[in-house]
């Protein structure tokens, strides 16, 4: 059994749709996931947003049950956590640094093994070498600064926007960029174990 925890701001319109998106799809894959979801902004016990909910009821899936806080307790009994934007992902591991080896943001994870994550290693690996240089008081190498620049430019999008506040088809095409990202998640999943494959 692996433990995935997906994460929005409240809890109430991304995450849930991923948990229950995710939940069934594992079903349907004969792969043993338990699936949760919180929020890094959450107020427990808030409903899901009835255009979320009306996107899961068009998909014949259920809508999970209230909002819930992320917790030390959720961030440690996951081995697996998936963000649904960059800022959450920053914000869960500041909150809980051990967790930096298992969070990922949805679309990250889903990406995994394409060629465009070299370049994300690339750009993460000049970042901290500028940061190092900023708190060290050291320049940054010109061309590292443009390359950084350059690989920036080619970066992927690894947010999933939110459609808080907004009308259905908003709902709906967040709901569709979830579900194709988690297409990749499931596949990502070993045969059968929920372990990485």
């Amino acid at each position: 059994m692996r433990n995935v925890l997906l994460v929005c701001t409240g809890n109430t319109c991304r995450s849930p749709m991923a948990e229950s998106m995710l939940r069934e799809m594992a079903r349907q894959a004969g792969k043993p996931l338990e699936i949760r979801s919180a929020g890094v902004g959450a107020m427990d016990g808030n409903p899901v947003s009835p255009h979320a909910a009306a996107a899961l009821r068009r998909r014949n899936l259920p809508v999970p049950g209230p909002s819930r806080s992320l917790t030390a307790n959720e961030v440690a009994w996951a081995d697996l956590i998936l963000a649904m934007t960059s800022s959450h992902k920053r914000a869960i591991i500041q909150r809980h640094p051990a967790a930096a080896g298992k969070t990922y943001t949805l679309k990250e994870f889903a990406l995994r093994d394409d060629a465009s994550m070299d370049d994300v290693e690339e750009a993460e690996r000049l970042y901290a070498e500028w940061q190092v240089s900023l708190a060290t008081g050291q320049p940054f190498g010109e061309a590292d600064r443009k390359r950084l620049e350059e690989l920036e430019r080619r970066l992927p999008d690894f947010d999933i926007a939110d459609p808080f506040g907004g009308p259905p088809d908003v709902y709906e095409r967040s709901a569709d960029e979830i579900e194709g990202a988690l297409r990749r998640v499931v596949d990502k999943l070993g045969p059968g174990d929920g372990s990485e494959g």
